[in-house]
């Protein structure tokens, strides 16, 4: 594997539900450690700073750490675990799956149960069941007590367990916790390239706490850095799989997306515009897109103080909010590129007119 690909690996595979982020961050600070200065603000957000040229305009990028995940709500007297979802979930993508649950005592291994379908009936088969009526089965047998010898309690978070995979098509990857590991891998590798060149601006390189809860890293994060302009480095929906239909832009391999509009912030368009020049200059492929019932840490970003530009530059990815997505390398490449071109003519200046 290429040290990108080591990153993404590292990055998804590690586990961190909104609220149990440290392990994410340790992941960060380990690759960005040598090249910047590393603070946190009082949620678990990690601040890296990389200084430029100048200690203004502030450029911040954010990539939240937290995946969508579960934790344990009641452990019935037979030892199986209900829980509550953590981000959102659709019912339907959570039955049979295996997950992680961590525990005081170390990791342990369950599965979220389901009915042989020998024993459904024939109408309840067309029903989405509700994830109050599922639980998690952890090897749980009369006389072992789960608590006890596994130290299960109510409050763990539960993660779902999917390695990293390259596809048969090499440019394609499988694995959890694309939302946003991607954005954190995007990060990482911005903040390497623009150590091996000069930038005109102070870059935070920030991974927030929280995002799938509610934005609320991104809130106390920006309160610390105070940006002039932020980035929120993300995942976008790919419309490029049966349902769709056959003339959607967002596909794998079309380019990292630009996003016009979501629920919670609409672009600053002297910056959109500005990205969009970047991209047609320096030939980096790309598309517009827009999401209607979500939002990014740049809901929150762009409120801090007086008002930051704000725009959202995200990785076409399959199946997210589920315990495995796909998506492709020349996306994640090309967005780097996007984002690393886009830093390198925020001046003063440049940032003033926006």
């Amino acid at each position: 594997m290429d040290a990108t690909l080591e990153l993404l690996k590292d990055l998804t595979e590690v586990n961190g539900i909104s609220g149990f982020e440290k392990e994410v961050a340790r992941v960060i600070e380990k690759h960005l450690a040598p090249l910047t200065q590393i603070t946190r603000d009082r949620l678990g957000s990690i601040i890296c700073k990389k200084e430029g040229t100048s200690s203004t305009p502030r450029v911040m990028l954010a990539a939240h750490m937290d995946e969508v995940g579960f934790i344990v709500k009641r452990i019935t007297k037979e030892g199986f675990l209900k829980f509550l979802p953590v981000g959102g979930w659709w019912s339907h993508v959570v039955l049979g799956h295996r997950v992680i649950v961590k525990t005081r005592k170390g990791e342990v291994i369950g599965v979220v149960g389901s009915k042989a379908p020998h024993e459904i009936k024939e109408e309840d088969r067309r029903k989405v069941i509700d994830i109050d009526d599922m639980h998690i089965d952890v090897g749980a047998t009369r006389k072992f007590d789960v608590e006890k010898k596994l130290g299960i309690r109510v409050g763990d978070p539960i993660i779902p367990w999917s390695p990293f995979q390259p596809m048969a098509n090499p440019k394609t990857f499988l694995a959890k916790a694309w939302d946003d590991r991607v954005g954190c891998a995007m990060m990482i590798d911005v903040i390497r390239k623009l150590s091996r060149t000069k930038h005109p601006n102070t870059v935070y390189a920030v991974g927030t706490v929280q995002e799938e809860v509610g934005l609320r890293g991104a809130q106390t994060s920006a309160a610390v850095v105070d940006p002039d302009v932020a980035f929120a480095l993300e995942v976008s929906i790919a419309h490029d799989t049966p349902g769709f239909g056959t003339d959607e832009a967002e596909a794998l391999g079309a380019g990292p997306a630009i996003l016009v509009y979501d629920r919670t912030m609409i672009p600053n368009r002297n910056l959109l515009d500005l990205v969009l020049d970047v991209a047609k200059k320096k030939r980096i492929p790309f598309h517009l897109a827009s999401i209607a019932r979500g939002g990014t840490d740049t809901g929150r970003i762009h409120l801090n103080r007086a008002g930051v530009p704000s725009i959202v530059i995200g990785v076409p990815t399959r199946y997210i909010h589920s315990h495995t997505g796909i998506l492709h390398r020349d996306d994640y490449d090309n967005a780097v590129k996007l984002v690393t071109e886009v830093i390198k003519v925020l001046d003063k200046k440049r940032v003033a007119s926006l």
